[in-house]
């Protein structure tokens, strides 16, 4: 049996949307992949400040967005576990679940590569995965060849990522805004968000209805 190989999206996905679908999209065709999996982050080291809307939500979201697509899967991985979610101990459980034989890549950005200094244990994430790292038009490869980590360069794949100027952050301010989120995230997530009252403004006197 041919190893998998094995995209891996994470994120807060508070809410997910086209543009991280598009990503995956993007990542299965740069790279052949059996299938991309999307990680709900559980408490996110790296925001633990901001208030993250509830993990069965933010799961539930996910999931509706990627049902349709049988290339895409989704896991609680994260949210099952207690204190910060890191990286590295993701990738280890994929490696246990999948076998050590799996390619994995790992879906991100390029801001997102810089900050991998930072990021507990780097180097074993670098072991671990390829770093699949999206880039847009006027990309630097310099500024990923002066992130001091050893073998970034040799296990990072880069590809063309999808250009759609999307965020979750804009999707919460529509929304509290009382102000359309069609067409920036699948219909089935815009349902679930109004029925659930998500990301609603409070006004004076009382929740929002």
């Amino acid at each position: 049996m041919a190893n998998v190989r094995l995209g891996v999206l994470g994120g807060t996905f508070d809410p997910i949307h086209f543009g991280h679908l598009r990503l995956a999209d993007e990542a299965i065709e740069a790279f052949e992949l059996d299938h991309v999996l999307f990680i709900p982050a559980g408490i996110p080291p790296h925001k633990q400040v901001q208030t993250v809307t509830d993990a069965a939500d933010r799961l539930m979201i996910t999931w509706l967005a990627t049902a349709p697509d049988s290339r895409f899967r989704v896991s609680p991985i994260e949210l099952h576990r207690t204190g910060p979610s890191y990286t590295v101990d993701t990738l280890c459980d994929l490696h246990r679940d999948h076998g050590p034989g799996a390619e994995i890549y790992f879906i991100l950005g390029v801001d997102a590569v810089l900050e991998m200094p930072s990021w507990r244990d780097p180097e074993r994430v670098l072991s671990l995965c390829h770093p699949a790292v999206a880039y847009r038009p006027g990309f630097d490869a310099d500024m990923l060849r002066r992130v001091p980590l050893p073998s970034l360069m040799e296990r990072i794949k880069l590809f063309a990522g999808p250009h759609i100027d999307l965020s979750s952050t804009q999707i919460r301010e529509r929304i509290a805004l009382r102000r359309s989120i069609r067409y920036m995230t699948p219909d089935a997530v815009c349902s679930y968000i109004h029925t659930r009252g998500l990301y609603r403004a409070k006004r004076s006197g009382g929740q929002a209805p």
